[in-house]
């Protein structure tokens, strides 16, 4: 029997975000009640997809995937699609945009700093995120840490891995 859910995750395949089975984490990320409640405000609000909602009480904030190319319409003209969620919500809310490339997808965690490569090892090994200036780092640090805790979250719950550390060439890690 097949499960019509959308939010469920799927059994054999991965359809929710079209990544072959292998690439992605077998990791659970059932959501709870009120993550489907955000999913569906969004969805209400701003006409956009959101494939995965995770509730960050340390940072008070919510952090949406977006499926990819529903970005600009989650976002809305001048920031108002995320003013709005805000006010409804109650929280301060953060997108990031899906790409079944992980690496963009990664990178894309991270913005508004640019990143110039995640180097995703073996299985056991952290991702390494290399930023092409110091200006970069900060932001990808983010204030209180607060980027790099949104990036640890999905890489983990995504693919089941580490972030370590951000790198700036020449410089080593910091």
């Amino acid at each position: 029997m097949q499960n019509n859910d959308q939010y469920s995750k799927p059994q054999n395949d991965n359809a929710a975000t079209g990544m072959p089975i292998e690439e992605m984490h077998e990791l659970d990320r059932t959501l709870g009640f009120k993550e489907r409640r955000y999913i569906e405000e969004l969805r209400i609000l701003t006409k956009a997809t959101a494939i995965d909602c995770i509730i960050d009480d340390r940072f008070e904030r919510i952090i949406y995937v977006i499926r990819q190319g529903d970005m600009g319409i989650a976002i809305g003209k001048g920031g108002e699609n995320i003013k709005k969620m805000s006010r409804v919500l109650g929280k301060r809310i953060e997108m990031v945009e899906f790409y079944e490339d992980r690496e963009v997808f990664i990178a894309n965690m991270f913005k508004p700093a640019e990143v110039a490569s995640v180097s995703y090892g073996s299985r056991d090994e952290p991702v390494m995120i290399t930023v092409p200036e110091r200006g970069d780092f900060g932001l990808a640090i983010g204030k209180g840490g607060s980027t790099i805790e949104k990036a640890r979250i999905l890489v983990r719950r995504f693919y089941g891995k580490e972030v370590g550390d951000i790198l700036i060439p020449n410089r080593g890690s910091v």
